[in-house]
């Protein structure tokens, strides 16, 4: 991956500034303060939180310039910064576990920073602090066409609640195809539920040697069993 990179406005944000505290930048941005007190990033009790360190500042840098001339001084905004600069910023500490494999993932290569679904400031779910209500509502602003078949009557539980899009795929970065979680494949990742799909068979069907995909639409559809066509049209796709 390149270098940071660091546009003119934030190097002078940060060029000799020194850390004011966070209780003088409460003195203006009380209202950001109030959302914000209800996040883990603001639970002192855990030393690796911004609360524990140098609070607004761990993030957005040291601001005494700022404090000074708030006018033409600004401090680090995560809304502007390139999506490079942003996620460098938050890997600092997200960086293990499910985040492990965030750098060179598909979203990662794509331009997607983690502002790009989450909000430290205004999280409007439940968990995650994500900017959506859910993760279906969420995903569904690049992947649309894969969130509208969850509405279609044959459907993955996602809309009952029982599962979400995080359930078989890890968002932020994974070893194998399409960001699954498990398996080397979408078959492996299906048959870790569908364990009574995985064979071995006496008389094994062809079409499942290339996964569960061929026969099924793993998202949704308007057929039973998620299948991608009405019987018998699917199977006359090859028995003609």
């Amino acid at each position: 991956k390149s270098a940071v990179s660091v546009n003119p406005a934030q190097a002078q944000a940060a060029a000799g500034a020194t850390y004011g505290g966070q209780d003088t930048c409460i003195t203006c941005h009380d209202t950001i303060m109030e959302k914000y007190a209800d996040t883990p990033h603001h639970r002192a009790a855990d030393p690796r939180s911004p609360e524990a360190t140098k609070g607004c500042e761990s993030c957005h840098g040291p601001g005494s310039r700022h404090i000074e001339d708030p006018v033409s001084v600004k401090p680090l905004s995560f809304k502007t910064m390139p999506a490079d600069q942003a996620t460098a910023a938050c890997v600092t500490c997200h960086s293990k576990g499910e985040h492990a494999l965030w750098d060179g993932s598909k979203h990662d290569s794509r331009g997607v920073t983690c502002t790009t679904c989450h909000s430290v400031h205004n999280p409007v779910s439940e968990k995650g602090q994500l900017k959506k209500e859910t993760q279906i509502q969420l995903c569904a602003t690049c992947h649309r066409d894969k969130a509208s078949k969850v509405d279609r009557s044959g459907h993955m539980p996602v809309r009952e609640g029982k599962m979400q899009c995080s359930t078989c795929h890890n968002i932020h970065g994974s070893t194998n195809e399409k960001l699954l979680r498990k398996g080397d494949s979408v078959a492996d990742s299906c048959v870790s539920c569908h364990a009574d799909k995985r064979g071995p068979y006496l008389w094994e069907h062809a079409p499942s040697r290339d996964g569960c995909v061929t026969c099924h639409d793993p998202h949704g559809s308007a057929n039973d069993r998620m299948l991608v066509s009405k019987q018998p049209f699917l199977c006359q796709r090859c028995h003609v």
